[in-house]
């Protein structure tokens, strides 16, 4: 689950760590208000959707007068905001960030995320602050330090210094960093956050660490333990598809293809639209039912794939473990009675109870194509799809 730049610093704010002040607003009153709480004479208006390169959109804005703080917010709430992460649709600003004025000496990068290749929580430190990672990556890999923490024997001393050396920092923000990086790992593992980036992390006029961004997404497994982060959530920046999906505990991300896929087992659901990909087509989803999906699951699951209006036609791919293929049939004939499909429907059925669920699917006297594996079900359902179009 992501959550809203103010709103990751609000939780760092609440382990210590040293943010700049501001406010929310969703009216440009409100920004005035944010901006004239805070005082000062520079501030920064800041978008706030669900993904990076605001400043190269439009979306920043650092303003030295009430005035301007007015006309940036109308500027910016209400607008599209396109960037490269958010894709040429962008996403619509519902509310600005009002933050007070740094001075700042210099930019650098620093984030921390679960890496699953070592099982740890990786740190990675740059001097080039202020940049995409990705680029600097490319360019200058040698600029970028990655440090992994043994969950064993946990964080020490030494991991801080050795970030703030890699850094270059000197004298007291030396200190300051061997407490930021200690208090983000202690953060990271009480609120089970799977990435924490802060772009940039500066070095202010006086020589103390502020983190001038932040952006943080949080394990949707372990959401249970965390009524607080729940409540940070902001539905209008997810799919409206993928919302619902998560009602019926469905695995659900929109893509932008013509084949609607609907698997059990995120393994198979991927090789599914791997072999779409693979005769001519692409998938419009990527839709997990799960191991023990219900009757009632499966037709919600038909409901959430058509209300994409790019589905020309939909595969299902079933391995019968936990799951039967008996129910599943049943789900997939009422649903196609109750719902009216039209587009072509291809099903490959697999394991326990298969026969029984061929036939359930036979004797429905329905428009649906039976496939006798993976392979074939997907040549078929590309098949039908180019020819009806």
């Amino acid at each position: 689950m992501n959550i809203h730049e103010y709103q990751a610093k609000a939780v760092l704010k609440g382990f210590g760590v040293p943010v700049p002040r501001g406010g929310i607003a969703f009216k440009a009153d409100e920004a005035v208000k944010a901006a004239e709480e805070l005082g000062g004479s520079v501030w920064v208006v800041k978008a706030q959707i669900h993904a990076g390169g605001r400043g190269k959109g439009g979306g920043v804005t650092v303003v030295k007068s009430i005035d301007e703080v007015k006309s940036e917010a109308e500027r910016i709430l209400g607008m599209t905001l396109v960037t490269h992460q958010t894709g040429p649709a962008g996403k619509e600003v519902g509310r600005v960030y009002i933050e007070e004025g740094c001075d700042i000496d210099r930019e650098l990068y620093l984030s921390a995320l679960i890496d699953r290749a070592t099982s740890r929580i990786a740190f990675i430190a740059s001097t080039e602050g202020g940049m995409d990672i990705e680029e600097v990556a490319a360019k200058t890999p040698e600029k970028i330090l990655t440090m992994t923490i043994d969950p064993a024997s946990g964080y020490s001393g030494f991991h801080g210094r050795k970030i703030a050396f890699a850094l270059g920092l000197k004298g007291d923000a030396i200190k300051q960093c061997v407490k930021l990086i200690g208090t983000l790992y202690k953060m990271l593992l009480e609120k089970d956050a799977s990435l924490l980036e802060i772009n940039p992390l500066v070095v202010t006029g006086a020589g103390d660490l502020i983190c001038l961004d932040a952006k943080m997404n949080f394990d949707g497994n372990a959401l249970y333990r965390h009524p607080d982060i729940v409540e940070l959530r902001d539905l209008s920046e997810e799919d409206p598809a993928e919302v619902e999906a998560s009602k019926f505990d469905l695995n659900y991300i929109k893509l932008d293809g013509a084949i609607g896929c609907m698997v059990n087992g995120a393994g198979l659901a991927m090789a599914t639209m791997d072999i779409i990909n693979l005769y001519g087509s692409s998938p419009a989803n990527f839709l997990d039912v799960g191991g023990g999906a219900s009757k009632e699951q499966v037709m919600n699951a038909f409901q959430i794939i058509l209300s994409d209006d790019n589905v020309k036609g939909i595969l299902v791919n079933i391995f019968g473990g936990i799951m039967r293929c008996d129910i599943i049939a049943e789900g997939i004939v009422a649903a196609a009675k109750e719902m009216d499909i039209s587009v072509p429907l291809v099903v490959r059925l697999e394991g326990t109870n298969v026969d029984m669920g061929k036939k359930i699917l036979e004797d429905s006297g329905l428009a649906i194509v039976s496939a006798d594996n993976l392979d074939d079900a997907a040549q078929k359902i590309v098949a039908q799809v180019k020819e009806a179009a």
